[in-house]
């Protein structure tokens, strides 16, 4: 069974919390694959990308949920120019206070977060800062996708082995191939995580992973 978006992103959170929180100051600095951020920067990034959850359960209902996790994905304005400096540009402010600074925000984000959308109930729709209409669960989904891609970018960042719990893993290998996920893994012959990273760019599929991938209908993100 697939876990759901609110249990994947509870333990996903709280794996990368406890990273976060053993890091020692040469770690942050580490350079990363999400250039020009640092491991400092990226973590305040995914703390931010947890962050806007408050607001948007603040804000009102949309009547219709229009676009799911997949498609919040899509290559448009949101991959802008503008887009991403405001991106990089507000990782970066946030990462100046330090380490520790940004953990322990990334802990209280994620606690806060978790704990709000519990409370709500399994319709909750809610809008994206990008104007998206959405279910609350495809908007947790593109979360685990945030907590879990990016870890594996700070794991790779810290020469460290990728910490991606089972529950995340198994989250977004449902949204990347459906419900023969498994089954598609199997004839890759790849684990879930070497697949996430492979399918979200982080790794080179093989010519032949790639034929099997599409032919058992991949789904790819726009990702900055």
């Amino acid at each position: 069974m697939i876990p759901s978006a609110l249990t994947a992103l509870e333990c996903e959170s709280q794996r990368l919390a406890a990273v976060l929180n053993a890091l020692d100051d040469d770690a942050w600095t580490a350079p990363t694959r999400c250039a020009p951020w640092d491991a400092a920067a990226l973590a305040a990034h995914v703390t931010m990308a947890l962050g806007r959850l408050g607001p948007m359960l603040d804000a009102p209902e949309p009547p219709a949920a229009l676009v799911d996790a997949a498609g919040y994905y899509r290559p448009d304005e949101r991959f802008s120019p503008e887009t991403d400096a405001l991106r990089l540009d507000s990782a970066a402010e946030a990462a100046r206070d330090g380490g520790p600074a940004v953990a322990a925000r990334f802990d209280t984000t994620w606690r806060s977060a978790v704990g709000r959308c519990a409370a709500e109930p399994a319709s909750r729709r809610v809008t994206t800062r990008h104007g998206d209409p959405m279910t609350l669960t495809d908007f947790l989904t593109t979360r685990v996708v945030e907590v879990a891609v990016h870890g594996i970018d700070l794991a790779d960042a810290l020469h460290r082995p990728r910490w991606t719990t089972r529950e995340a893993a198994a989250h977004l290998t449902g949204l990347l191939l459906g419900p023969g996920h498994d089954t598609t893994l199997e004839r890759l012959g790849l684990d879930p995580v070497a697949f996430i990273a492979k399918a979200t760019g982080r790794d080179p599929f093989t010519p032949a992973e790639h034929t099997e991938a599409e032919a058992r209908g991949i789904t790819w993100l726009a990702l900055g």
